[in-house]
């Protein structure tokens, strides 16, 4: 979803892949399609479905008739009928897929009724295309400016040109109805298109302008979500959610469509949670229902008559037995009674992220350390080697402590001492020598 819609950058063209959405991947536009069934050959004597999907600004889609019956791919620009004139889209499904996608939307008992597609666009057609995008920008700021000056009640939030330059749509929100012909006048004289207004909700306007929401991530009605439920505030008692419209409205105003993405397995939970909660009675006194851990099955209760009390949390099985002995008119003494008590478990956290530990770099340290200590078990660390233990190496070798030589006379031992030999001298310099001592 790098781009949006093609109008994001100047004159059309998006400011990503430069393609003004006509690539085959479908990646710059709202509400892009995976062709799944692609790679699958129809049979023998079947004959191509003959009714693509096309795709046109902010994810507008329409089903057009391939009269020609040319082959299109998926990511073709392509002319199709317009009303009047011809307008330019996208191929966004065909063949099989496009056969599911109007069944899904209903679509195949108006299919008579539908257009066709005229021809593939050509350079002429993508240049017109363009101009007429270039267009959309300046003219939304100029009729904002006419509509309040008019005194109209309503808010134009996006304008889509058809191709052939000759019809705008303007889409617009208000609470109430607007008389806007007047308006259409004014914009009939200063645009000289044909004017279509189109009336639209706050969700679809959010669907259409795009942004980020408070999960971080792009809003789903500018991505994949087509059909706007309605959402309740029952929705969000059932989840027990706090009833605060700042946190559960979004960037429309409204509730959040996400509301009822998981109603359905908190009405699952439920439905399996005893009715008739709210009171529980018992010889102490009448304990009411302050919460309840859908999940986990525990409910919590306090005494209405203590002023200050701790919650009791309660199982729903429990709370069930409560209720049966309630309706036999019996009592139990207290709600401590029943509640379970479990031994917290211990949680052990392995290397999931691959996190390594700080301490990683001590376990060398040590292993040097211990090698030192092994070679003079007799030095501390930090400490410097003094003579006397030089002295104590030497006189457990057999050596005297004022020299390194066994004889007391040290010329006798440098005599009986071997010459050493040149490395350098090889056995021409052997000769030499051996030549000498003979003279």
């Amino acid at each position: 979803m790098g781009c949006e819609s093609c109008s994001n950058g100047k004159g059309g063209t998006p400011a990503g892949c430069k393609n003004n959405g006509t690539c085959s991947t479908g990646g710059c536009s709202k509400l892009a399609v995976f062709d799944w069934l692609g790679n699958m050959e129809l049979p023998g004597n079947a004959t191509p479905f003959e009714y693509v999907e096309i795709r046109f600004k902010n994810g507008r889609k329409e089903f057009f008739r391939n009269a020609t019956k040319s082959s299109l791919n998926p990511g073709d620009a392509v002319v199709v009928e317009g009303s009047p004139g011809h307008d330019l889209g996208i191929i966004s499904a065909s063949g099989e897929l496009a056969r599911l996608q109007m069944e899904t939307k209903r679509a195949m008992k108006n299919a008579r009724d539908s257009r066709k597609v005229l021809r593939k666009a050509t350079s002429e057609d993508m240049d017109k295309w363009r101009e007429a995008r270039g267009r959309e920008e300046d003219t939304m700021y100029k009729s904002r400016t006419i509509a309040i000056a008019l005194g109209l009640e309503m808010k134009i939030s996006d304008i889509e040109f058809q191709a052939d330059n000759t019809k705008a749509t303007f889409y617009y929100t208000a609470e109430g109805r607007v008389d806007f012909r007047e308006l259409i006048k004014k914009f009939a004289d200063t645009f000289k298109v044909r004017i279509e207004m189109k009336q639209i909700g706050a969700r679809q306007e959010a669907g259409r302008l795009g942004g980020i929401g408070s999960c971080g991530r792009e809003l789903c009605c500018s991505t994949w979500l087509t059909d706007f439920r309605s959402v309740s505030t029952s929705a969000a008692r059932y989840q027990q959610l706090a009833l605060n419209t700042q946190k559960l409205a979004g960037q429309c105003g409204k509730l959040k469509c996400c509301l009822n993405y998981e109603l359905d397995s908190y009405l699952d939970a439920l439905s399996t949670f005893p009715k008739n909660y709210n009171r529980l009675k018992t010889k102490k006194g009448i304990a009411n229902h302050l919460k309840t851990d859908i999940f986990k099955g525990i409910m919590w209760y306090i005494y209405d008559e203590d002023g200050i009390s701790i919650p009791v949390p309660l199982h729903k099985d429990r709370v069930a037995e409560i209720l049966e002995m309630n309706n036999d008119d019996k009592f139990p003494i207290d709600l401590k009674s029943y509640v379970e008590t479990e031994e917290p478990k211990e949680v052990v956290y392995g290397n999931v992220v691959g996190q390594d530990s700080l301490t990683r770099f001590d376990e060398g340290k040590k292993k040097s350390k211990n090698r030192k200590k092994r070679r003079n078990p007799n030095q501390k660390d930090g400490q410097k080697k003094s003579p006397q233990a030089n002295t104590k190496g030497a006189s457990n070798r057999g050596d005297s402590p004022q020299g390194k030589s066994k004889s007391d006379n040290p010329a006798k031992s440098r005599k009986n001492k071997p010459k050493r030999r040149n490395r350098n001298q090889g056995d021409a310099g052997k000769g030499n020598s051996d030549k000498g001592n003979a003279n």
